[in-house]
């Protein structure tokens, strides 16, 4: 498992006899401190000594060029090592370098060894010490707010610090080999092997329904929603694992019955569900679906292609004979509340809330899944780029377009009237005020990234929430799936994977290659890799696995492809780079599965059928929906498939990664019950 800006290092600081509490960020992958991906600048930067991936545009480097010269430093040592500690806002970890419990930090966060003698942190007070610095940027915080403090005032770091140790307190960390922290340039992580690929993936077939999307009951249990795509989701009870028994799930009575409201075919469906984070005390949940508005009068809302646009629906022509914007994709609230107020096995099928409705162009790529930000509470919206081959009216990479993007929506906040007509919304959810259209004017303020032509399947890494993984359907070659930030643009159609794509028909204009940033696929691939032909390839997204069932597969990314019945598992290496390397997997069934598999005559592989979804419950364990039934992941061994690891957890409990204690029946860190220990002594 990944560490968080250098694993779970806890830095206690005593600053004039305050006691401080500083814990390293989980951001891990490369981010800016913005949040945003780091990027190539067209233009190399002048001062800073960045390049490749990098947070600073040339506007940024030369801002920081100025501010370093107003410092005035005399001391030439002195001055390269607070340059370097400027141009840390370059740095593709910059998130991690300026965010500490997710606020943001003036300084850098400096290496700092435990013995100190030759870390960055000693050498910047070593050097730097008895060195006058205008508007230095190592002034406590509390004396920058004193009444009275000059604004363009000269200090030495002893003006601050009586010693180095307090120095490096504040500003330095625990240095471990794969930490993240400042150590003069830029960050480089410890470079490793790839671990050996699992030999294989075993499943057990627990129930023969077919479903289209899974979540886990929000209450904890071993419980979880089912929703197929014509409109109707289930609550199952989900079996202990090895307990020999099938999932228990009875479709006469269906927790929600939406198949009057939703429009069902090969394209359209059921595509999405949510449960908000409180739904045992709210029973607040969601439900993304498609609609024909000639056979329901609640199916109406604006077309995606229209003149905000420049898109013509009457020039767009037919499509499988439906008008443009006859089919609208929805995305309503819905409560289980029953008379006590706590959620019941059914909710009401009426609408709480319309939260958006939205015309469709064509009769493909409108993705529609839904998820709930772990960190947020904020909704997530993948929607494709409407249709037609080539993306023809480049709706992806139009920003006032919300077709092929992520959308990010407040649906904890009601939206004023006024806010709606102002911003122009197409429902009833508010704006996050750090959504990125406030960095990029041109956005639509919904939109979180673009360049998808059609997202299937994402997901936030339960371990790393900052880890947000979504699948993208491919053209004609190429199946990706992307590491999703905040402002990222994934390319499409510009660009179909990592391979430049021209559409055999522009009417809506062409996207210059040049005048993007894209940002490539982690993993993926070929159709080819499929089907020799360059046939039928359809990706489907998964999870990145944190059960203890299969230690052999934890910490990998699976994925699979709808039609080829192929699975993959990506791992990063080294951890934190956003690097990926992905191989596919064999998989098979169980002979002892509570449900028999029934295998391709002459094919060592289950048929699984169409793979539609991954899926994760409560206790982290994996399952894949196929339209031949519900399979779950179990431990390798039941389809005699090797993993070491497993036999090294049956044969002894798994030891902890830091040493703990016990306080209150609460098992903590030994540093936190250090910190514990002195706020109780005081």
């Amino acid at each position: 498992m990944a560490s968080c800006g250098g694993g779970s290092a806890i830095i206690v600081v005593f600053v004039s006899s305050i006691l401080v509490l500083l814990v390293l960020p989980c951001f891990s992958h490369p981010l800016c401190s913005d949040s945003r991906a780091p990027f190539s600048s067209k233009t190399p930067l002048l001062f800073c000594p960045y390049n490749g991936s990098l947070c600073c545009t040339s506007a940024q480097d030369l801002s920081l060029q100025k501010q370093f010269a107003a410092m005035n430093i005399s001391h030439t040592e002195c001055a390269s090592l607070v340059k370097s500690v400027l141009c840390a806002r370059c740095d593709k970890f910059s998130a991690d370098l300026y965010t500490v419990q997710s606020t943001s930090r003036q300084v850098p966060l400096l290496c700092n060894t435990t013995t100190g003698s030759n870390s960055f942190c000693s050498q910047v007070w070593n050097t730097c010490q008895n060195v006058s610095i205008i508007n230095s940027p190592f002034v406590a915080t509390s004396l920058l707010s004193q009444p009275g403090t000059p604004v363009n005032s000269s200090s030495k770091l002893t003006d601050t610090w009586k010693s180095k140790n307090d120095f490096c307190s504040a500003f330095g960390g625990i240095s471990p080999d794969d930490s993240v922290c400042l150590d003069g340039g830029p960050v480089i992580l410890a470079d490793k092997k790839p671990p050996s690929p699992p030999s294989g993936m075993c499943l057990e077939k627990i129930d023969n329904g077919s479903f289209l999307n899974m979540a886990a009951h929000p209450d904890g249990s071993n419980r979880a929603f089912y929703a197929n795509q014509q409109g109707k989701i289930f609550l199952a009870t989900i079996p202990k694992q090895g307990s020999g028994e099938e999932m228990k799930l009875d479709e006469s009575t269906p927790f929600l019955d939406l198949t009057d409201e939703v429009y069902f075919s090969t394209e359209f469906g059921m595509m999405g569900m949510a449960f908000h984070p409180n739904f045992a005390q709210n029973a607040r949940f969601f439900a993304s679906f498609n609609c024909d508005k000639s056979k329901w009068n609640g199916c109406s809302g604006r077309c995606a292609c229209n003149s905000d646009v420049d898109c013509d629906p009457s020039k767009i022509g037919t499509d499988n004979g439906a008008q443009p914007c006859q089919y609208q994709t929805v995305i309503a609230e819905y409560t289980a509340n029953d008379t006590n107020s706590q959620p019941s096995t059914e909710a009401r099928p009426i609408e709480v809330r319309r939260i958006l409705t939205m015309g469709l162009p064509f009769t493909g790529h409108h993705g529609g899944q839904i998820l709930i930000g772990p960190t947020d509470g904020h909704l997530y919206f993948m929607i494709g780029d409407g249709g037609g081959v080539g993306d023809p009216y480049n709706f992806a990479q139009n920003k006032k377009s919300l077709l092929g993007k992520i959308m990010r929506l407040d649906i904890n906040t009601n939206p004023s009237p006024a806010e709606i007509d102002r911003l122009g919304l197409w429902g009833n959810y508010s704006i996050p005020k750090d959504n990125p259209y406030t960095l990029d004017k041109d956005l639509q303020p919904e939109i979180w990234a673009i360049g998808m032509r059609n997202p299937w399947r994402c997901s936030f890494d339960s371990a790393r929430p900052s880890y947000f993984m979504c699948a993208d359907i491919g053209q004609d070659h190429y199946e990706e799936v992307n590491l999703v930030t905040k402002d990222g643009n994934y390319g499409w159609r510009a660009y179909e994977g990592p391979n430049p794509y021209n559409p055999p028909k522009a009417p809506g204009g062409n996207t210059s290659r040049d005048s993007i940033s894209p940002i490539f696929p982690v993993m993926g691939y070929s159709h080819s890799d499929v089907n020799k032909n360059e046939g039928s390839a359809s990706i489907t997204g998964g999870y990145f696995y944190r059960s203890t069932t299969d230690p052999c597969l934890e910490g990998r990314y699976l994925y699979a492809d709808l039609y080829a019945g192929a699975a993959w598992a990506g791992i990063e290496t080294p951890e934190n780079s956003g690097n990926f390397t992905s191989t596919k997997i064999p998989f098979k069934c169980a002979e002892d599965s509570p449900i028999p598999c029934t295998y391709v005559p002459g094919n060592t592989l289950p048929a699984l059928g169409y793979i539609f979804s991954f899926g994760e419950d409560n206790s982290k364990d994996h399952f894949v929906l196929a339209s031949s039934g519900v399979y779950r992941v179990v431990p390798p061994s039941r389809c005699n498939y090797s993993c070491t690891k497993e036999k090294a957890t049956t044969t002894s409990p798994p030891t902890p990664s830091h040493a703990t204690c016990n306080y209150f029946g609460l098992t903590l860190s030994l540093i936190s019950c250090f910190v514990l220990s002195y706020i109780l002594m005081i």
